[in-house]
């Protein structure tokens, strides 16, 4: 989700919800305690120069539990961080505090925003020679197959 998409559905909603992968809800007294441009400039295992920018998010919680950030109230920070960091209509990235600091995709899964999973990958295989996946549809373990 972009920041810009962020913003136009807060504009609909009158509650904040955000959803784990495994389904639980973030308590209802979180607060947003960083607004921020992450920018991470790196060069892959294939020699090219790479830059990405994100919109970070960091959603934290404590005992403060009569806390409740609604959408207009979660808009004005967006608004405002937004002018303060020139950010431009950026992919969002959520940090949220699991064993470690997780960090997640962000989509909408009804009315809830369901923190996604995000993943590593190599962006130069074609330089480090990973083979590709092999799909081989006679591998197939059903019945009858021959293969169990």
């Amino acid at each position: 989700m972009t920041l810009n998409q962020l913003k136009n559905q807060l504009e609909l909603q009158t509650t904040l919800a955000f959803e784990l992968p495994d389904g639980s809800l973030v308590p209802n007294h979180f607060h947003i305690t960083e607004v921020g441009k992450v920018t991470k400039h790196f060069i892959d295992c294939g020699g090219v120069i790479r830059k990405e920018e994100v919109v970070n998010l960091q959603l934290w919680e404590s005992n403060d539990y009569d806390h409740r950030l609604h959408p207009d109230k979660m808009l004005q920070i967006l608004t405002l961080s937004e002018k303060a960091f020139n950010l431009k209509n950026l992919e969002i990235e959520v940090e949220y505090q699991g064993k470690t600091i997780q960090k997640y995709g962000i989509e909408l899964k009804g009315q809830n925003y369901l923190l996604t999973q995000k993943k590593t990958a190599c962006l130069a295989e074609d330089a480090c020679g990973i083979p590709e996946a092999k799909t081989d549809a006679t591998s197939s373990c059903a019945p009858g197959s021959g293969c169990c």
